[in-house]
């Protein structure tokens, strides 16, 4: 049934109609450029091509192994959980909640379904959509709620297994109320490093440009911190980068209002307290910066100008800071050098040969280990740093980027064991089912059998 609904689901986003009513919805609710939140509906619509047909039995693949004697095998099964719940944020209103809610479906389970509030429109038109494709009402459940009552009704439904896709503090609280019952796609401070084989400056700066700043750097794969060989000092993609971060306008919202919130003393959410990323705090947290020594702005640093964005929102130009390397390690200076902005904000560094070491020590120090990049077409370099480095989600070579995840790959963090994946066959299978073995034991019994002694 559920790859009949695919197929249907995904002709209807096909249609560009479709597509352009999603994408004019989404940049609705969550400021983004109309190419980003067109590129979210695409994703979402060949992702479900990806699971039409028999796609969806197929995830669900069992296995046997033959046992000791006749009649006797071992069945392993992938299982769902039954009652579940999905959480997801408001920078991908469709792609994030769509993907996760089919997987869960796929696999068998009930979910509950909530969206960040703000963004909730869209993924309520798209459920409206796939009751049109077949899917039956009764299948899922859909609310519209803070994130106190979600917290609530966590705690007094019980579900089988959570899904989490936000905010690091907020999935270390449900996991300790959900005792564990949780899988998690928080956020990431996410790394780049170049290599020393310097080529391809103007592609390697757009690439970094559009990971840094599209979306107003509200990803959680966003590029926050990157790591450049001295090779690429002299290349001029610094500047490059400078006056690619300044095409971008309010006016076709390649940069724009931060919707983003932290942890602070404003509104409960799910029993903690979050306070708006606003451009004050942009600017204290880079002023903050700029007290370590060799510390500069490298471009922005300025709020934007000539709008009318409500105070409670962020309004940064693009902005990057350079921070010494060694400063950065400092135990005093490594929390407010790897602290999520979640807004168009990366702090850079440069590294020499001889301090490779220094770079795999920041990235392992890290805590969300979720996208990374390294950008050298160098198989030895690739070889080292990506041996030393755990990132769930790494592109390597010379066009490696962090953002940008399409359908068609894994996409998670790695190296905790309630990491979630989206997207992909192994990523379904390991988020929305367990495995259960059965054994099969029909006999015959051996007509040689007697009562054994007591053992």
């Amino acid at each position: 049934m559920y790859g009949d609904i695919s197929a249907k689901a995904a002709h209807m986003l096909g249609q560009p109609a479709v597509l352009d009513f999603f994408a004019k919805l989404i940049q609705r609710v969550s400021p983004k450029s109309y190419q980003q939140a067109l590129a979210e509906v695409q994703v979402s619509q060949k992702f479900l091509e990806n699971f039409c047909g028999d796609q969806v039995r197929f995830l669900a693949r069992s296995f046997a192994v033959p046992g000791n004697h006749l009649g006797q095998r071992s069945n392993g099964y992938r299982w769902p959980y039954g009652p579940v719940a999905i959480i997801t944020p408001f920078n991908f209103p469709l792609e994030i909640p769509l993907l996760q809610l089919m997987g869960a479906l796929y696999m068998g389970n009930k979910p509950v379904l909530k969206v960040d509030s703000k963004v909730s429109i869209v993924m309520e038109q798209m459920i409206r959509l796939l009751h049109d494709c077949g899917l039956p009402a009764e299948d899922m459940d859909f609310i519209n709620s803070d994130g106190a009552v979600m917290n609530k009704l966590l705690l007094e439904a019980n579900p089988k297994m959570t899904l989490f896709t936000g905010s690091s503090r907020v999935a270390e609280k449900l996991a300790a109320d959900l005792k564990g019952r949780v899988k998690l796609e928080d956020a990431g401070f996410d790394w780049k490093i170049l290599g020393p084989d310097v080529q391809e400056v103007d592609y390697v700066a757009w690439v970094c440009d559009q990971d840094a700043y599209a979306c107003s750097g509200q990803k959680c794969s966003a590029q926050s911190v990157l790591f450049m060989h001295k090779n690429w000092s002299s290349s001029g993609l610094l500047e490059k980068m400078k006056k690619l971060s300044e095409r971008r306008k309010l006016e076709d919202l390649t940069i724009g209002p931060v919707l983003t919130v932290s942890q602070g003393r404003s509104q409960p959410f799910f029993g903690g307290q979050l306070t708006p990323v606003t451009t004050e705090a942009m600017i204290e947290h880079m002023n903050n910066l700029l007290k370590i020594r060799g510390s500069k702005v490298l471009f922005g640093g300025e709020p934007l100008a000539n709008h009318s964005i409500p105070k409670i929102y962020g309004a940064m130009k693009p902005t990057a800071v350079f921070v010494p390397l060694e400063e950065i390690l400092k135990s005093g200076n490594f929390e407010l050098v790897t602290k999520e902005i979640f807004g168009p904000f990366q702090v850079v560094t440069e590294y020499s040969e001889d301090q490779l070491e220094l770079v795999l020590e920041a990235c392992e120090r890290m805590n969300a280990h979720l996208t990374a990049a390294v950008v050298s077409n160098d198989p030895l370099f690739l070889q080292d740093v990506l041996g030393r480095s755990v990132n769930g989600t790494t592109y390597a070579g010379i066009r490696a980027r962090t953002t940008g995840a399409p359908q068609n790959h894994w996409f998670g963090p790695a190296g905790d064991p309630r990491g979630a994946g989206i997207g992909t066959p192994e990523a379904i299978k390991l988020v929305w089912s367990c495995h259960r073995e059965v054994i099969y034991d029909v006999g015959p019994v051996p007509e040689s059998w007697a009562l054994p002694s007591a053992t």
